[in-house]
């Protein structure tokens, strides 16, 4: 049998898969892997034993893909599975460090926008004084905000966008809205990263998903928010922090900056980004069913 991999169920049918991860099952299955699943809603309200009580005792070593989950519910479900005699390939400590900003940003800092974090609680934006200290490390000019893991990018000019990281009343206003519109859903504290122009190709997709195993690049794809050809990136310059973040499936999203190098503009855990769905499932499946004691 190949490694089992856990899916979110359908909050409607709990007995089968979320739609969304529907053809990733049916992949899973067709590879003589093994289904089980998860109950997000009860994850998140920090009830893992409730969580996981569908997935079968002894099941063994097991991937996640799924819905995003915040890195100390991710630990409960690493502690609620082992007492069902299972056990996650991505450990909680290596989901925080590719999920969260903070795990990856210094291993990637050459290819990435110089960024600044400043950690808080839902709700709770940086005062004005605390912001300028931050972004006198990474200078002026236009900027973005971001928490731990997410930005509102679909809310630029309101809740991302900065046209000057040294205009502290600007900064501080669209900080605070960011903060706001995130409500508890806030990840972590708030990223602060120089925003850098990007080539826009016609037909093109404007950001490229590259998902890594074991350090080495196994699939290219366009971004789900940004559909379009993807070609060949060149990762000579993307491989290496790679490697050193040392994690067993990382995606890396990358955007191809006006003088010609491509950039990290986000690093994620493997398990919980997300396929296009003009993509083959199958290509990333086989991959984690078929993977060769993937906790050694």
């Amino acid at each position: 049998m190949g490694t089992a991999v856990l899916f979110c169920a359908d909050p409607l049918r709990p007995r089968s898969p979320d739609a969304h991860f529907a053809r990733e099952a049916e992949a899973v299955a067709a590879f003589d892997g093994t289904v089980a699943l998860v109950d997000h809603d009860a994850l998140l309200r920090g009830d893992a034993a409730a969580a996981v009580r569908r997935v079968p005792e002894g099941l063994g070593p097991a991937w996640y893909r799924g819905w995003m989950i915040p890195s100390a519910r991710y630990a409960q479900l690493e502690e609620a599975l082992h007492g069902r005699g299972a056990a996650l390939v991505v450990t909680a400590e290596e989901y925080r460090r590719a999920h969260e900003f903070p795990g990856w940003y210094e291993i990637f800092v050459d290819v990435t926008p110089a960024s600044v974090w400043l950690p808080t609680r839902p709700g709770v934006p940086p005062t004005p004084a605390a912001l300028a200290a931050a972004t006198a490390a990474i200078g002026g000019g236009p900027g973005i905000v971001k928490d731990y893991v997410k930005s509102r990018k679909h809310e630029w000019d309101e809740a991302c966008y900065i046209p000057n990281l040294f205009d502290v009343a600007a900064l501080h206003a669209v900080v605070s809205t960011f903060v706001e519109r995130q409500e508890e859903d806030l990840a972590g504290g708030v990223v602060l990263r120089r925003f850098e122009p990007y080539l826009r190709r016609p037909g093109h997709a404007d950001e490229i998903r590259v998902w890594w195993f074991d350090g080495a690049p196994m699939l290219v794809t366009a971004h789900p928010d940004a559909p379009g050809e993807v070609g060949a990136p060149d990762l000579t310059r993307i491989a290496p922090p790679v490697a050193r973040l040392g994690c067993q499936l990382v995606t890396t999203d990358l955007a191809l900056r006006a003088d010609g190098r491509w950039r990290v503009v986000e690093v994620g855990d493997g398990q919980v980004s997300d396929l296009p769905r003009e993509t083959d499932p199958s290509l990333l499946l086989e991959r984690l069913v078929r993977s060769d004691d993937p906790i050694a």
